[in-house]
């Protein structure tokens, strides 16, 4: 089914003046910016739960034993730790397995539909997750039940969510625009961890019950005001390489500007080729898919065990002497998303600049080796010091994380090869995403078991998990590198020059 079959938003009934054309262009692309931004920093805002509850459900700090600390069957005992790290499992693995049947399924139905639905199941069984406390639950196999379904329902978001910027958005500064746009998943892990930890003195089933309801409420007015296509408001991209212009559409009649008879044409050739999704292997096949893809697989899955035991670290690893609280600890661990925000934006920024995607994403990666080095050996010096490599580590780190799950994933999944074909984007953004979600489930995992041996086992993994994120894109950078200097383009051919 075509979007332009499908109904208009029903925020756009009851506000008929939100309609062009009263409303620009360049309004409702800020529009669709806000709400996906919105939507997913509220996805992200409920998976940062977990990682704030683990000091308080797991094993207790033997150095502490004195305080009130008592965990939380089935994860105060001497395995607390390994079961954690295989609720992570639980959630990310079944989350990785749904990213790629949800990226199928969002090319060939209506997006704000299927987001909707994702974001409403996520809050729905984030709150049931919240409800073992109150009910006094302590069987395993519920919280693993309920982290599988949860991941299911989160998998629906980021495919969409790409998708609809994509259709909004031409290539021009899409790194830029998509950099500050992809800081939704680090403020969403802000605004998850503030929450998560301010409420947590009250019981950590309000840590759940308060993130829930946020992507609840978001996913309310995503339904109501969300666009999925500029073509359901009478917009249309006219052809590879020009601005979304008004399209001619009966309902609008006089009030929009004519197109010439060829661009008609040429728009409906383009929709004709649209209807078409791409298939799955087909997607895989796409140049620079599959590097891509195994890049993330090894960057995600660093980020996403700073995502789940960073909070865990610092409440367990003493700084200056000092075993921080519960809620300290998450707070401090926000720093890291702070340093994520910089990390997209300056990571889209540069790679706009020089036109190069993967040198730019191996820059990142290779200088966040040391960065991860020195957090370990120099964190625990003094606060300063903690939250200087703490944000240095999360820039480095989530740079190119950010910048592969968003400009690059809408690059490979709008290339000419494909022919513009919009239909792809959401099957390509989810084999990327997908990949990477499989090592995402892998780290924490990993995490939860190897922590027991002490955290420089873990800090290793990392590192080497870094170093292999960045061999895999090495063949693609010295592509970029070789195409930019022979074309005398971006930033290279000034250096080349000078």
């Amino acid at each position: 089914m075509h979007s332009k079959t499908l109904s208009l938003a029903l925020g756009f009934t009851l506000f008929p003046t939100l309609k062009p054309p009263h409303k620009t262009l360049f309004f409702h692309q800020i529009l669709v910016l806000i709400l996906t931004f919105l939507a997913y920093a509220s996805f992200h805002a409920s998976r940062k739960p977990p990682s704030i509850v683990k000091s308080i459900l797991g094993p207790t700090i033997e150095s502490n034993s004195s305080s009130n600390d008592t965990g939380w069957a089935p994860f105060n005992g001497s395995e607390g730790t390994r079961r954690l790290g295989e609720l992570d499992l639980a959630f990310l693995l079944s989350y990785a397995i749904g990213m790629f049947f949800a990226g199928h399924v969002g090319d060939r139905i209506d997006l704000r539909l299927f987001l909707v639905f994702g974001m409403m199941g996520s809050g729905i069984f984030t709150i049931i997750f919240g409800l073992g406390y109150w009910f006094d639950v302590h069987l395993f196999s519920y919280f693993m039940g309920v982290q599988v379904v949860c991941g299911v329902f989160q998998s629906i978001g980021w495919p969409c969510v790409v998708a609809v910027v994509g259709n909004w958005f031409g290539k021009e500064k899409r790194g830029l625009i998509m950099g500050v746009w992809t800081s939704n998943m680090s403020v969403g892990n802000i605004i998850g961890s503030v929450v998560a930890s301010g409420v947590l003195e009250f019981g950590w089933g309000w840590s759940f019950l308060v993130p829930g309801v946020f992507v609840i409420v978001v996913g309310v007015l995503v339904f109501c005001f969300l666009v999925a296509s500029p073509d359901e408001l009478g917009f249309a991209i006219m052809a590879p390489g020009k601005e979304i212009e008004m399209n001619v559409e009966g309902e609008n009649e006089g009030n929009l500007e004519k197109v010439e008879s060829e661009e008609a044409v040429l728009l409906e050739n383009e929709d004709s080729d649209s209807l078409a999704a791409i298939g799955f292997l087909e997607a895989w096949r796409l140049p620079g898919v599959a590097p891509f893809a195994f890049c993330l697989f090894f960057s995600k899955l660093v980020a996403y065990t700073f995502l789940y035991w960073l909070p865990f670290y610092i409440r367990h690893t003493d700084v200056a002497g000092v075993h921080l609280s519960h809620k300290t600890a998450g707070i401090l661990s926000t720093i890291f998303d702070i340093g994520g925000v910089f990390g997209g934006v300056m990571a889209g920024f540069i790679s706009d600049v020089i036109e190069a995607r993967a040198v730019t994403s191996v820059t990142f990666l290779l200088l966040s080796i040391p960065a991860l080095i020195f957090y370990r050996i120099y964190g625990s010096v003094s606060i300063v010091t903690n939250i200087a490599l703490m944000f240095l580590s999360g820039l480095l780190v989530n740079g190119p994380y950010s910048l592969i799950t968003t400009a690059v994933a809408a690059d490979l999944g709008t290339q000419d090869l494909i022919k513009g074909n919009s239909r792809a984007l959401a099957t390509v953004t989810a084999i990327i995403d997908g990949t990477g979600s499989v090592g995402a489930a892998l780290g924490p995992l990993l995490a939860g078991y190897i922590s027991t041996r002490g955290w420089n086992s873990v800090f290793l993994m990392l590192i080497v998990a870094m170093l292999f994120a960045s061999l895999f894109l090495i063949r693609v950078a010295r592509i970029e590198i070789g195409r930019t200097v022979n074309e005398g383009k971006g930033l290279w051919s000034s250096v080349t020059t000078s």
